[in-house]
């Protein structure tokens, strides 16, 4: 009885750790996948004209002919959601770029630097981090215009501060291992140490953090668009085909309930895709 206890005891102190089932990284894959293939190569998934419409054809719900509907002017909404994927995913790409280079570069500084000029940064650092990201990306796009490579730049500069974090707590982790004080013991300079031992080392995290951002990213220059902030009508662009649809919810289901599942899909797919890598990269 004592032995039964006991390994009842063992098996309640051990948390059960069940791996994520692979099925599902296969499934955010193909859902990438289809998605880029639409950024890259629109026109071979639909011969339909996103921005010209019929208007005999107006919120005519889904069908065969029309698998997404048509919206109030009679335009397929199948083919402006394949369209809008070039300027949603390109913005999220621009966005997460713009974050990764500026906020790494500034945390290595800090990291490996350190002194006055680490203070300086990570008190800029606070700064942003203080801010809510979409008051700082509005304030953005005060500055730069409208547009979706504005608004991409803008949701950049929201998320520099998280990269510049993890960067600098990953080069001092990386600076103070043995085999980087034997490198600088044993005569390497400083930039040489640098490029060959700290940053390899250090970078891994910021790449999976990069993945996790870029399924962020897209949900706000979807938030944006909807804003009236990114692509001006009719250039199709996934928030902006949700806030066009604002006023026929109660008649044509399809016009918000279709877009925003892609972008809902899409977003967890890029988030499921980022936890593996970040699993990986552990």
């Amino acid at each position: 009885m004592s032995a039964i206890t006991a390994a009842l005891g063992e098996r309640t102190a051990r948390p059960s750790v069940r791996p994520r089932p692979a099925a599902t990284l296969v499934l955010a894959v193909v859902v990438l996948a289809i998605a880029l293939a639409w950024a890259v190569l629109p026109w071979l998934f639909t011969a339909q004209d996103p921005i010209a419409g019929v208007a005999a054809d107006a919120l005519q719900a889904p069908s065969a002919a029309h698998p997404f509907g048509t919206d109030a002017t009679g335009r397929d909404l199948l083919a402006r959601v394949i369209f809008g994927a070039g300027n949603s995913l390109s913005g999220a790409a621009i966005a997460v770029l713009v974050g990764l280079v500026v906020g790494t570069a500034i945390g290595v500084l800090a990291g490996s630097l350190g002194g006055l000029l680490e203070e300086a940064l990570m008190r800029v650092v606070d700064v942003l981090l203080a801010i809510p990201g979409l008051l700082l990306a509005l304030s953005v796009i005060v500055l730069l215009g409208f547009g979706v490579a504005n608004a991409a730049i803008a949701v950049g500069v929201t998320s520099i501060a998280v990269f510049a974090r993890l960067a600098r707590s990953q080069v001092v982790r990386v600076r103070r291992s043995d085999y980087v004080e034997a490198a600088f013991g044993s005569g390497g300079t400083f930039l040489g140490v640098l490029g060959r031992h700290v940053l390899p080392n250090s970078l891994g995290a910021v790449l999976a953090l990069a993945a996790l951002q870029f399924g962020s990213a897209i949900l706000q220059i979807s938030t944006l668009g909807f804003l009236g902030y990114g692509a001006p009508p009719p250039i199709p662009e996934w928030g902006l085909l949700i806030a066009e649809s604002r006023d026929y919810v109660a008649t044509a289901w399809w016009l918000t309930t279709l877009p925003g599942v892609v972008v809902a899909g899409v977003v967890l797919s890029a988030n499921r895709v980022a936890a593996a890598i970040r699993e990986r990269s552990a």
